[in-house]
């Protein structure tokens, strides 16, 4: 992975905004109506090709393909592995609902009852039935091969493609098939290395995606810190075994407290779990830290210590507001974090994916060259 030698590097989380013909085109996909698979294939692939574009033109250094293939992580996930399927149930029957916002609903019940907040609501609960294998090799190689094209001849640092961790993957497909949480997540494992190991092995940075590490703290309201630590412990040790082989210089590993717009009042503090985060077999590690419930975080860095050789990505532009970050507030936290950790040791970047949480594709690309002259601003500062 490309390090800050000389300058602030800037990238961000994953998710970009995606022009409404595609949209139209990958709805109908995903909830199983006709759709022109040629007609698909080519729209990503221009898309793809207008979106690194416009990172490059933002001054992201650290780019992807914007995500744009994939419309949200179950539907991604099942075109990826098999041994799923989504059934209709009957109202009141079924697994109670995972909200990633449970402790927050438990104390602001009205303002969850206004708002009508609910993660997944229309869509099927989906069920693990049978034994899972990846059957995901022609659409990761589409992915590779679309981001390659737009790449070539770009003046680009570096580039990467995100896939979503075992963790992250069970907490919204439920199992019905294996005999333990451990076989399950394992089985998961299995089959997502096959995808991991094809994006690190064309030559591109694979970035873990994973939310629900922390995430799950409100999913699971009546456990406690100790527990927590177990339940995730066991999650992160089946992402390591999905990332065996793979060099840890070529994965960064993002996680984020659910990214839902509400309280996050009761979200997991980020010292209760940096440990297990800074095991995870990567050497970059992007964290939300920019959000009004996160910000403060940074002073945590100044007794825990970065490990030698990693790369630290706070994200320094958020998507909880659409309100653009100044340039010089980034610079502001960009040098905080650099005082602590080493300015070589710090990339620049976003909360979350900011593609499908502002309120206009306008809006990400202001916050990303705001972003990129906080960099600059961070630099001169830095370098002198």
């Amino acid at each position: 992975m490309q390090r800050s030698t000389r300058r602030i590097l800037t990238t961000h989380a994953g998710s970009l905004p995606r022009p409404d013909d595609l949209k139209a085109l990958i709805t109908a996909k995903a909830a199983g109506q006709p759709y022109e698979k040629e007609a698909l294939g080519a729209r990503v692939r221009s898309a793809v090709a207008e979106v690194v574009r416009q990172q490059i033109e933002s001054g992201i250094d650290s780019l992807n393909d914007g995500e744009l293939s994939k419309s949200n992580f179950t539907n991604y996930v099942r075109e990826r592995i098999s041994g799923f399927e989504a059934r209709e149930l009957p109202p009141g029957q079924g697994p109670a609902p995972q909200l990633i916002f449970g402790r927050d609903a438990e104390k602001f019940p009205e303002y969850f009852r206004i708002k009508g907040s609910f993660i997944g609501a229309g869509q099927r609960p989906v069920f693990c039935t049978g034994p899972i294998l990846y059957i995901g090799a022609d659409a990761v190689r589409d992915d590779i091969e679309n981001l390659r094209a737009a790449l070539e001849g770009a003046p680009v640092e570096e580039a990467f493609l995100p896939a979503v961790a075992p963790g992250t993957i069970e907490h919204w497909l439920r199992n019905e098939y294996y005999p333990t949480d451990e076989a399950y997540l394992y089985a998961i494992a299995d089959a997502m290395h096959e995808e991991y190991k094809a994006i690190v092995d064309a030559g591109l940075v694979l970035q873990i995606d994973d939310p629900d590490l922390a995430d799950a703290w409100q999913i699971y309201p009546k456990m406690s810190v100790a527990e927590y630590r177990k339940f995730a412990e066991l999650r992160l040790d089946a992402l390591n075994h999905a990332l065996r082989g793979v060099p840890s210089g070529r994965v960064r590993f993002h996680m984020c407290w659910g990214s839902y717009h509400g309280p996050h009042r009761y979200d997991i503090p980020l010292r209760d779990i940096v440990d297990l985060i800074l095991k995870v077999r990567a050497d970059a590690y992007s964290i939300e830290a920019s959000n009004p419930c996160h910000e403060h975080e940074w002073r945590m860095w100044e007794h825990v210590k970065l490990p030698p050789g990693k790369i630290l990505v706070p994200g320094v532009v958020g998507h909880y507001s659409d309100f653009i970050e100044h340039p010089e507030l980034v610079a502001e936290r960009l040098v905080k974090y650099a005082r602590l950790v080493g300015r070589e040791n710090v990339v620049a970047g976003t909360d979350c994916g900011l593609g499908t949480r502002v309120g206009h594709p306008s809006i990400v690309w202001a916050k990303f060259q705001a972003m990129a002259a906080g960099a600059r601003l961070a630099t001169k500062e830095l370098w002198g």
